[in-house]
C-alpha cells in the first residue's frame, strides 16, 4: 500500500511539474516571439526611413551609402511596396521563380495584409506608398518550436507511465504467482489425506469401478495443483507421445460431460513425438474442450483430431457451437477477455502463453462460423 501510494504522489508531483514546466516552456517562446516580431518592425521601419531617404534626396553628390546598405541587408523579411492607389511597385525576398506569376505575388501581398500592419512612406503628405511585410521563415520556424519540446515532454511522460506501468504489471505477476504457489501447497494437504482415504476403502472391498473414479480425480486435483505450483517458472519439456497426452486429458473430459454431446477422437495409431510439458499441455487441451461445450451449452459434436506432417503435429478441436465472430477472434486470446456470464476470461490467455511462450508453438482460431461452430489449431514442433 505504501509502495501505491508512493507511486501516486509521484504521478502527481510528475504531471503538476509537467505542466509547470509546458507553462514556461510557452510563455518564453511568447515572448521571444513578440520580442523578434517587435525586432523585425523595428527593422521594416528602418528600411521605410531608407527608401524614403533615397526617395527624397535631390542632391546629385549626397552620400546614400548608409541608405542602400539598409537595403541591401534586409535580405531576410519579405516585403512588398505598394503605392497609394494599392497597386504594386516591387517586391523583396519573395521566391525568385514563383514571384514571376502575379497570382503568387497577390496571394503573399494578402498573408502580409493579414499578418503585419504596414508601414507608410510619405514625403509631407505626398506621394504616400504603404511597405507590406511578413514574418521571415526564421520567425516563422520559431512558432514550431514549443511543440516540438511539448511533444519531447510527452515522450519522457510516457516513457516514465510505461516505467511504473510495467512495475505494477510485475507486481500484480508476482502476487498471482505467489497465490498460485500457497494454493498448490493448500491442495496438497487434502490430496494426502484423500490417498489415505482410498487405501481403507480398498481394504474394505468397496467396488473397484468408484475407486477408479475415485483416483482419477484425486490424479487430477494433484494435477492441477503440479500446474499451479509451475506457474511463474520455466518448464521442463520431455519428449512425449502426443497422442497419448491428448487423449488422456479426451477422455477423461468425456467421461464427466452431458450425454448430449457426440464426441469423436481421431489421431493416428502410431505415437507422435513432441517436447511437451504433460500437465501444462493437458490443461491447454481441456481449457479447449471445455470451450467447445460452453460454446453447445452442453448439445453438440466435438471432435479432436490430430494430424501431423513433416515438422509438425497439429491438434484440431472442433464444435457445432454458436462460433466467434471475426472481430473478437484476436481478442478472445486477451487476458481477461470472456464471452460468458461467469469466468475470468484466462483460460485462452493461459492457453496461448503454454502453447507460445513454454513450447514454442502456435495456437489460433483456424476457423469460425456463426451459428455452425469453431475449430482451434495448436501447432507443435515434432521430434
Amino acid at each position: 500500500m505504501s509502495l501505491f501510494k508512493n507511486t501516486l504522489w509521484f504521478k502527481r508531483f510528475a504531471i503538476l511539474i509537467s505542466f509547470i514546466i509546458v507553462s514556461l516552456i510557452l510563455w518564453n517562446t511568447y515572448v521571444f516571439f513578440q520580442k523578434f516580431k517587435d525586432e523585425e518592425r523595428v527593422k521594416m521601419e528602418i528600411l521605410a526611413t531608407a527608401q524614403k531617404e533615397l526617395a527624397t534626396n535631390t542632391d546629385l553628390n549626397a552620400n546614400v551609402d548608409l541608405p542602400l546598405k539598409v537595403i541591401e541587408s534586409s535580405n531576410n523579411i519579405p516585403l512588398i511596396l505598394v503605392d497609394e492607389n494599392g497597386k504594386i511597385e516591387s517586391f523583396q525576398n519573395l521566391d525568385a521563380i514563383k514571384s514571376l506569376n502575379p497570382e503568387y505575388v497577390a496571394l503573399q501581398l494578402a498573408k502580409m495584409k493579414s499578418e503585419n500592419e504596414p508601414i507608410e512612406i510619405s514625403y509631407k503628405g505626398e506621394n504616400k506608398k504603404l511597405i507590406y511585410y511578413r514574418n521571415s521563415d526564421l520567425l516563422n520556424k520559431l512558432t514550431y518550436y514549443p511543440l516540438a519540446l511539448i511533444l519531447i515532454l510527452i515522450l519522457f511522460l510516457s516513457v516514465i507511465y510505461l516505467f511504473f506501468n510495467s512495475n505494477k504489471i510485475a507486481e500484480q505477476n508476482k502476487l498471482w504467482t505467489g497465490m498460485a504457489k500457497e494454493t498448490a501447497h493448500q491442495i496438497g494437504t487434502p490430496l494426502s489425506s484423500l490417498l489415505g482415504w482410498i487405501a481403507i476403502l480398498k481394504m474394505e472391498k468397496v467396488d473397484d469401478k468408484y475407486i477408479d473414479e475415485i483416483e482419477k480425480d484425486v490424479h487430477r486435483l494433484n494435477t492441477i495443483a503440479n500446474r499451479f505450483s509451475k506457474i511463474g517458472s520455466l518448464p521442463e519439456l520431455k519428449k512425449t507421445n502426443i497422442v497419448t497426452e491428448t487423449e488422456t486429458s479426451y477422455n477423461y473430459l468425456k467421461s464427466r460431460s452431458s450425454k448430449q454431446i457426440t464426441f469423436s477422437f481421431s489421431a493416428s495409431q502410431e505415437a507422435i513425438f513432441a517436447n511437451l510439458n504433460s500437465e501444462l499441455y493437458s490443461w491447454v487441451i481441456e481449457n479447449l474442450i471445455k470451450n467447445a461445450i460452453d460454446a453447445m451449452l452442453g448439445k453438440g459434436s466435438l471432435s479432436v483430431q490430430i494430424e501431423e506432417t513433416n515438422k509438425h503435429v497439429k491438434i484440431l478441436v472442433s464444435d457445432t457451437g454458436k462460433g466467434i465472430p471475426k472481430s473478437q477472434q484476436k481478442q478472445i486470446f486477451k487476458p481477461g477477455f470472456t464471452t460468458k456470464k461467469r469466468g475470468w476470461g484466462l483460460g485462452l490467455s493461459l492457453s496461448k502463453r503454454i502453447i507460445n511462450d513454454y513450447h514454442k508453438g502456435k495456437i489460433v482460431v483456424k476457423k469460425s462460423e456463426i451459428g455452425k461452430g469453431t475449430t482451434f489449431e495448436v501447432q507443435l514442433e515434432k521430434v
